[in-house]
């Protein structure tokens, strides 16, 4: 770290800057090694131990195991290689996983480790885009690494949601638009848009978040008129129309009843997924569980969960709302460890370089990843139902290089009060927050924190009392002293969410929403036998009869079941195509009751599964005693959560449950109806 700080700045402290951008000179030895090292250590502790993770998400991973056995379920990002329904996302991440798959054999090896790669590939694009800008291939350095170590990173890089390629897609288009800032590259700004629009591929909106910052940022700085700086934006932005927009064509050329149905959307097309379920309606908090009977998980009329399961965290989650999302809960562990410096260093960058051209490039560069920052932070804070902590590391790459800007800036200014009260404030905004967050885990490692705290109020102080008037007569001494100050601050402020990133590493993530740092044991709840009778629809084990008996069936589906969750843990636990009725939330209309008619009389599905809970009498909200004398009913407090009632009604009108496994039942469609 210390060769590397070394090299933040140009040798004389109050030598005029240089204009940065395309001018890098060749790289020294120890630069050479030390970029290798930052790789290749990224590399191995992110590829160590990776199958820890397992499948991961299991929505997700039964994607990709689709498309490693069927190029039309690769192609589409279908849930099941039967290709009845897509997962809810675009499919640029299943195309990785899924070729993957197919060139290595699908395992938690192939699907997980080209997320760990492309981990390297975002810190790679991190390093180059801030070495650009400053000339400094010891800025690039820091913000390589801060980026590896950020907690958030250090889970989504090696897990199989969609977010780490379109991150890393993000990151791409920010690296290219640091490229077009120096000289008004059409071609770079261009490939900047060809990234968007594949991080869109990815994502949908959330990829394109990005897209103001760099916009801005390119029409205020780029060196040639406002009208041609507007040309090339538009060009840029026709690039990204054209590198997303042919999957959407494809989608609607390609005949409907030959692909399988687009997930989340309620009309089969792309578009209404974009702008409804994962667009308006996810940020507006308008996506609701439910099939065309209502909410799956409704119970039977008569009966409700008691307040302390529900409590116990049956049910959704949430986040509060407001900025202070991002520093509070499970999101402050992922994303916030250096916000507060990263906002201080994008302020310090703008101040120090207030008098600079319209043009420069170093204030260029805050201005995309400062911007970015900001607008991304702030519609993470607005979203208003939905959010998963995991979402923000959409934001990890714009920290990254904010805090090595504002470093680099805090340097090239050391000789000046700027840039040591500028140090300072840096130093501080991370170190204090970082032994906020510590102290807020305060069994875990309790003396990190002070050792944290301790070190950047000594470092700031110093910084301080050396930009008063009397430290001007210790010139020589006061030079060396700032440096060391700079150092151990520095340091010290990447000391927490470096921990917490290496406690993320060796723990196992499965399931829906991962979360970073140190195993925590799992406090008992009420709701915990409750999920045990629901462990299918919940991710967890899948009865070994029940693989067996879809094992040895030979229909394009061996079943079908309602929501796409259970659908994905039978397929991968049988590595059979299972129908998910419903979709992810039960709201798609697919299969209607004639369809689901027509693939059974087709012999097309082999059993109908559907959970059978009988819930516990204390549940029962009328109280009444029953009257001895009246007949029982079997149906009482028999619960089915089933979103397509219909096809449920059906099944149970003309066939019989054969076999129950656990709480599962199955209907075998092979049978002859009543």
């Amino acid at each position: 770290m210390t060769a590397t700080t070394a090299e933040l700045a140009p040798s004389e402290p109050t030598a005029p800057p240089i204009d940065r951008g395309d001018a890098l000179p060749p790289a020294r030895r120890w630069e050479r090694l030390a970029l290798a090292l930052l790789l290749v250590g990224t590399a191995a502790a992110y590829l160590w131990n990776i199958t820890v993770n397992a499948m991961g998400n299991g929505f997700y991973a039964a994607a990709a195991w689709s498309g490693s056995q069927n190029w039309k379920a690769l192609l589409f990002g279908s849930l099941d290689p039967g290709n009845f329904i897509t997962v809810d996302k675009p499919p640029v991440s299943q195309w990785v996983m899924g070729l993957s798959g197919q060139l290595f054999g699908f395992s938690s090896a192939s699907m997980l480790a080209p997320q760990a790669i492309m981990a390297v590939g975002a810190v790679a694009l991190m390093y180059g885009a801030v070495t650009r800008v400053t000339c400094s291939r010891g800025a690039g350095l820091l913000a390589g690494v801060v980026l590896a170590v950020t907690p958030v990173v250090a889970l989504m890089f090696r897990f199989n949601n969609p977010d780490a390629v379109m991150v890393l897609l993000m990151t791409a288009a920010a690296y290219c638009t640091v490229r077009a800032l120096p000289r008004a590259s059409l071609r770079w700004i261009t490939l900047a848009g060809v990234a968007l629009g594949f991080a869109f591929l990815a994502k949908m909106l959330e990829g394109l978040m990005v897209l103001p910052a760099l916009g801005l940022a390119y029409l205020i700085v780029a060196p040639i008129s406002l009208r041609r700086r507007l040309l090339h934006s538009l060009a840029a932005l026709g690039a990204l129309l054209v590198a997303s927009g042919w999957y959407v064509v494809l989608t609607i050329l390609w005949p409907a009843d030959s692909r399988p149905y687009l997930a989340g959307s309620k009309d089969n097309t792309f578009m209404d997924l974009v702008l409804g379920y994962n667009g308006f309606a996810r940020y507006l908090g308008k996506n609701h569980m439910g099939g065309n009977s209502g909410n799956p998980f409704d119970l039977p009329e008569g009966y409700q969960i008691p307040a302390d399961i529900r409590q116990g965290g049956f049910g959704p989650g949430g986040f509060g709302n407001g900025p202070d999302r991002l520093f509070t809960g499970e999101i402050g562990f992922e994303i916030s460890w250096l916000l507060p410096a990263a906002l201080v260093a994008f302020v310090l960058v703008l101040v120090s370089r207030g008098r600079r051209p319209r043009t420069d490039v170093m204030r260029g560069a805050a201005l995309v990843f400062g911007l970015w920052t900001v607008i991304d932070g702030a519609l993470f804070a607005g979203m208003k139902s939905g959010m998963h902590a995991y979402y923000t590391l959409a934001i990890a790459p714009a920290i990254a290089a904010c805090f090595a800007l504002g470093v680099f800036e805090a340097w090239r200014r050391r000789a000046d009060a700027i840039g040591r009260i500028g140090g300072a404030a840096l130093i501080l905004a991370a170190g204090v927050w970082g032994f906020v967050l510590l102290h807020r885990n305060s069994e875990w490692q309790a003396w990190l924190r002070w050792v944290v705290l301790a070190a950047v109020v000594v470092a700031a102080v110093g910084l301080l009392a050396l930009a008063l008037p009397p430290a001007a007569r210790l010139d020589r001494l006061r030079g060396r002293v700032t440096t060391v100050l700079l150092v151990v601050g520095v340091l010290a402020g990447l000391a927490g969410s470096t921990a917490y990133a290496a406690a993320t590493l060796p723990q196992s993530h499965t399931g829906g929403s991962p979360v970073v740092g140190p195993g925590r044991p799992k406090k008992a709840s009420p709701a915990d036998d409750f999920r045990k009778q629901l462990e299918l629809l919940f991710g967890g084990q899948v009865d070994p009869q029940l693989v067996g008996l879809l094992q040895a069936t030979h229909t394009r589906w061996s079943a079908a079941i309602d929501r796409s969750s259970p659908a994905a843990g039978l397929e991968l636990a049988s590595r059979t195509s299972v129908l998910a009725i419903g979709g992810f939330t039960s709201a798609d209309p697919v299969p209607t009751l004639p369809q689901f008619q027509d693939l059974v009389r087709d012999h097309e599905i082999s059993y109908y599964l559907v959970p059978e809970v009988k819930l516990p009498d204390s549940w029962r909200v009328d109280k009444t005693p029953k009257d001895p004398a009246a007949p029982v009913d079997p149906e009482q407090g028999i619960w089915r959560p089933a979103g397509n009632k219909q096809i449920l009604d059906w099944v149970r009108a003309h066939y019989t449950a054969t076999q129950k496994f656990g709480d599962m039942t199955a209907y075998d469609l092979t049978a002859p109806p009543h």
